[in-house]
C-alpha cells in the first residue's frame, strides 16, 4: 500500500506541473533556441579604441533587449578581401561595416534597403526619426552611391579631409586668419618660415590628396580629373590649368619639410606633433587621434578647408564620408539589426565613441571634439563631394607613376614642366 500511495502522489504531481503556466524571467541565454542571434562582421581589430567602444555598447544593447544575442568577429581591414567570399558561400553575417563608399558600390547587392529605417524612430533618437538625427549630407551621399537612390549603409564616424596646423605657431608668427587661397596659404608659409618654423609637411600615405583636390579646384569637376589621369595620348596634360597647378606645387616646395620625399607614414604626421613643423597640408578628422600619444589631448590643433588654387573653378568641394554599417539581405532580423544600428550611431554611444576616438560625431545634436572643432564648420560649408585621390586612383596603372612624381614636384626635386613631362612619358 506504501508502495501505491507514492506512486499516486507522484503522478497526482506531475499532473499539477503539467498544467501549471510557464513563466519567463525575461532573460534568454546565447543557447536558448528562441534567441535571436545576429553575427556582425567588423573591420576592427579588438584591440582598437573603436572595437572597445562598440562591445561595451553592444553589451549594453544584449542586456536592454534580452531576446537578442550579437556574435561579433573582429576581422580588422581585412575584411575588405574576406567578406564577400564569405558571403558567397553563404556564411552567416546578418551586419557588416566598413567606409560607406565601398559599402554600397562593392557590396550594394547583398544589402537590405534601408529606407523604411529612417523613417522611424528609436530610443535613442529622442521620439525623432532616424534620419532627422544624424547628418544630413552623410545620408544625401550614401543614396547618391547606389545604383538607384536608396540608402543601403549607414553613415557613423564621420571624416573630412582638411590642412591641419599648429595654433601655437600660428600665433607666435601673427597669422590670425587662415588662407582661403592659394596666394594666402604661400604668404602664410612665408609667415611661419620668417618666425623660424618649417611650414609644411605630408607623408606618403597621404600624398595623393593635395593634387587630387588641387586638380578638382581647377576643374570643378572630379570627372576631368579621372579623363586626365586615363588619357595616354598626353593631350589633356598639356592643359594650362594642369600646368598652373603643377606651378602651385612648385612655389610651395621651398616651404616643404625637407623629410618631404622619405617621409614614411606617419613620420611627417610625428613631424607636426613634435612641433617641428606647423602645417600637416591634407589628412582626416582622424589625425589628432592617431597622434594622440604623441601630443596628448591639449596640444592646439586648428583646421581649415584646402585652399581655392590658382584660377579655381570651385571652392567649395571636399574629400569626406563615414564608416558605416550596412545589413544582409538573409538576415533573419533586421529589425533588430537597425535597431542595434541606431543604437550605435546615435545618442549616447555615438558621443562616446566620438570623445573616445577625438572623432566627428554622426548625432547632430553631439557636440565634435574640441581637437576638430573646426572640422564641423568645414564639413557644413561643402557641397560638392570629391572621392578619395580626387579621382587619381581611377587608373590603377597611372596612380604610382603621378603620386611618384608629384612627390618629387613638392619635394623641389623637379619643375613643373618637368613633372607634367615626366608623367607623359611615363603613361605611354
Amino acid at each position: 500500500m506504501k508502495v501505491k500511495r507514492q506512486f499516486f502522489l507522484f503522478t497526482a504531481v506531475l499532473l499539477m506541473l503539467s498544467v501549471l503556466p510557464v513563466f519567463s524571467t525575461g532573460q534568454q541565454g546565447a543557447d536558448d533556441v528562441d534567441a535571436k542571434n545576429l553575427v556582425y562582421w567588423s573591420m576592427w581589430n579588438e584591440t582598437e579604441t573603436q572595437a572597445m567602444v562598440l562591445k561595451d555598447a553592444i553589451k549594453e544593447f544584449e542586456n536592454e533587449n534580452p531576446g537578442v544575442k550579437v556574435d561579433i568577429q573582429w576581422n580588422g581591414r581585412e575584411i575588405r578581401k574576406t567578406l564577400q567570399p564569405a558571403l558567397d558561400a553563404g556564411t552567416q553575417i546578418d551586419m557588416w561595416d566598413e567606409g560607406v563608399e565601398l559599402l554600397t558600390r562593392s557590396w550594394q547587392d547583398y544589402a537590405v534597403n534601408l529606407d523604411p529605417y529612417f523613417e522611424k524612430s528609436y530610443p535613442s533618437t529622442n521620439g525623432k526619426a532616424f534620419k532627422e538625427t544624424i547628418i544630413g549630407s552623410l545620408q544625401d551621399l550614401a543614396s547618391d552611391l547606389s545604383t538607384d537612390g536608396s540608402i543601403y549603409a549607414v553613415p557613423y564616424q564621420p571624416f573630412v579631409v582638411v590642412s591641419f596646423y599648429n595654433r601655437d605657431h600660428f600665433d607666435k608668427a601673427g597669422i590670425t586668419k587662415t588662407p582661403e587661397t592659394w596666394a594666402e596659404f604661400l604668404e602664410t608659409c612665408d609667415k611661419l618660415q620668417a618666425a623660424g618654423f618649417t611650414p609644411v609637411t605630408i607623408d606618403d600615405a597621404y600624398m595623393d590628396l593635395p593634387l587630387g583636390m588641387h586638380l578638382n579646384r581647377v576643374y570643378g569637376d572630379s570627372n576631368k580629373v579621372v579623363e586626365l589621369v586615363k588619357d595616354r595620348s598626353g593631350k589633356l596634360w598639356d592643359d594650362p590649368k594642369v600646368l598652373q597647378a603643377a606651378k602651385d606645387f612648385e612655389a610651395l616646395a621651398p616651404y616643404m619639410s625637407p623629410q618631404t620625399e622619405g617621409n614614411k607614414w606617419p613620420a611627417g604626421q610625428q613631424e607636426v606633433a613634435t612641433d617641428q613643423v606647423s602645417i600637416y597640408i591634407t589628412n582626416g578628422t582622424w589625425l589628432p587621434n592617431e597622434v594622440m600619444g604623441t601630443t596628448g589631448p591639449d596640444f592646439r590643433w586648428g583646421q581649415f578647408p584646402y585652399p581655392a588654387a590658382t584660377n579655381s573653378a570651385s571652392v567649395t568641394g571636399g574629400i569626406y564620408g563615414a564608416q558605416g554599417f550596412s545589413i544582409n539581405n538573409k538576415c533573419a532580423y533586421p529589425d533588430e539589426a537597425f535597431a542595434l544600428i541606431a543604437h550605435l550611431t546615435t545618442g549616447k554611444w555615438d558621443k562616446e565613441l566620438s570623445a573616445k576616438t577625438y572623432g566627428a560625431p554622426m548625432d547632430t545634436s553631439m557636440p565634435w571634439p574640441v581637437q576638430i572643432e573646426e572640422c564641423e564648420s568645414v564639413f557644413a560649408s561643402l557641397d560638392t563631394y570629391i572621392p578619395w585621390s580626387g579621382g587619381l586612383a581611377e587608373d590603377s596603372d597611372a596612380f604610382p607613376i603621378i603620386v611618384a612624381e608629384f612627390t618629387s614636384l613638392i619635394s623641389g626635386k623637379i619643375t613643373a614642366e618637368q613633372f607634367i613631362g615626366n608623367v607623359k612619358a611615363k603613361l605611354k
